[in-house]
């Protein structure tokens, strides 16, 4: 059985204290047993909309030290949900998630493909292709104790995405976030379950919760779902961790049962006239 552990938080603008709250949580987990710890979107900084601090390099990144420093404490993989670090292009930034081991060396990294340019009707617009510079690989990471496809919040909606990885033998999927309320309450669930059951993996879901700088809110409610798309955690509205057993068996047990990974079939569409 792999013992993981999801951690929730209310991430805010200042980065030491955001470092200090995750090290507490991220020890509460290890000292359960958690073997993978996983962190939400944006796990060090989430500032009010317009603003904007110092960018960093990958290997200058407060952030990246500090998490290298937690995971080789901890003796733990973790990975940090995403953290923005310098692009090339002058200004803009990668929305990045970090995987590292338990010498706390980064084993694997994942770029956001899909960037959330839209407005849900909660009094903000979200333009995240305004700072961000969109990913174009699908990553999966090779483990120890499993297989991890990584990806990042709004890829969620993109289900192309999280069937690719699975073939490419991932059976957990991470989808670290930070879904609005709006978008939430609506969505969260659902498409986590879908995906689950889609693949037939275990989903892990850490996420933003609360009210952050500038008014901004998300909606928490970290999960983590087997391949028959059961809910085995979830955690509220809350900060703190949740954490679950997997055992990774039961990846191949239902795939066996639904093999559908083997079964697409290419197809043209056809847009014909409607009868007069």
């Amino acid at each position: 059985m792999l013992k993981i552990s999801c951690v929730q938080l209310t991430s805010g603008p200042d980065l030491l204290d955001n470092t200090v709250k995750l090290e507490r949580l991220v020890a509460k987990a290890a000292g359960e047993g958690a073997t993978l710890v996983t962190t939400p979107e944006n796990t060090f900084l989430i500032e009010e909309p317009g603003k904007k601090s110092g960018i960093y390099p990958q290997n200058e990144h407060p952030g990246v030290k500090a998490a290298a420093g937690i995971a080789e404490k901890y003796k733990i993989w973790l990975l940090i949900g995403s953290i923005a670090v310098a692009a090339k292009e002058e200004g803009k930034t990668y929305n990045r998630s970090l995987l590292f081991d338990p010498e706390g060396k980064i084993a694997a990294q994942y770029d956001k493909i899909h960037l959330f340019d839209v407005d849900v009707g909660d009094g903000q617009v979200y333009r995240e292709s305004a700072k961000i510079m969109p990913g174009n690989e699908a990553v999966v990471a090779t483990l120890p104790f499993a297989t991890l496809g990584m990806t990042i919040c709004y890829d969620l909606r993109f289900p192309q995405l999280y069937r690719a990885l699975a073939k490419e033998g991932a059976n957990i999927i991470a989808v670290p976030a930070a879904f609005t309320q709006v978008t939430g309450e609506a969505h969260w669930h659902v498409l986590l379950r879908a995906r689950a059951i889609e693949t037939g993996s275990f989903i892990i879901a850490p996420a933003q919760v609360g009210t952050h700088a500038g008014g901004r809110q998300t909606y928490g409610h970290s999960l983590v779902i087997d391949p028959w798309g059961r809910i085995m955690a979830d955690g509220g509205t809350e900060e703190g961790i949740v954490t679950a057993e997997l055992d990774l068996r039961e990846v191949d047990k239902i795939r066996a049962k639904l093999p559908n990974l083997k079964h697409d079939r290419g197809f043209k569409i056809s847009c014909q006239p409607q009868g007069s």
